[in-house]
């Protein structure tokens, strides 16, 4: 079965094979996706992938109106919780980014709503033929990332919104020669 060059282990297969790239429009787990990208900044999105049970009981399962409350003290402890990345950075980054997405959800309806319009609503489907030919960043994330820093986001560069936008299937980059290329298409 051919799928894309980057699922080498089991549990990127997994996630290749099942969630990257299918269109998601669930504002918590667009929440979990955005602070689980930001939190890749720098690593491999495989470290993420073994880590992201640990995330998901540290961080109360991304629900947001639990992690805009968080306080020093529970900043703290999520330092010392060695299933995550220990960076100070990010987790801050979590929590400011968690207030900054309930003024968007206050203001548009819905996270979903706001971010899917940067691509009209519907998934952009590329004709990716290998791997070198995939972008690391494009005028859509690099708009996005601007729009989203304006609104007091961080860890959200234009490569890192990229690749949440893939995660999300905002845009398909399935190799065409992918079994999931047409699957998601």
């Amino acid at each position: 079965m051919n799928r894309c060059d980057w699922a080498r282990n089991d549990l990127a297969i997994n996630y290749h094979d099942t969630e990257w790239g299918v269109p998601l429009h669930d504002d918590q787990r667009l929440f979990e996706f955005l602070i689980l990208e930001g939190a890749q900044a720098g690593l491999s999105w495989d470290t993420i992938l073994r880590k992201r049970e640990n995330y998901r009981a540290a961080f109360d399962n991304f629900e947001v109106e639990k992690i805009v409350k968080y306080d020093e003290k529970k900043c703290l402890e999520l330092l010392k919780n060695e299933g995550i990345i220990r960076n100070r950075l990010k987790i801050a980054s979590a929590v400011r980014n968690a207030k900054c997405y309930l003024e968007i959800v206050e203001k548009e309806g819905s996270f979903d709503k706001y971010i899917w319009s940067f691509v009209d609503g519907k998934s952009i489907v590329n004709v990716w033929e290998n791997i070198k030919q995939v972008p690391a960043s494009t005028e859509i994330s690099d708009k996005l990332s601007k729009d989203l820093k304006k609104r007091g986001f961080n860890f959200v560069g234009s490569t890192i919104m990229y690749a949440f936008m893939q995660a999300t299937g905002m845009v398909n980059d399935h190799l065409t020669g992918c079994f999931r290329y047409k699957e998601v298409k």
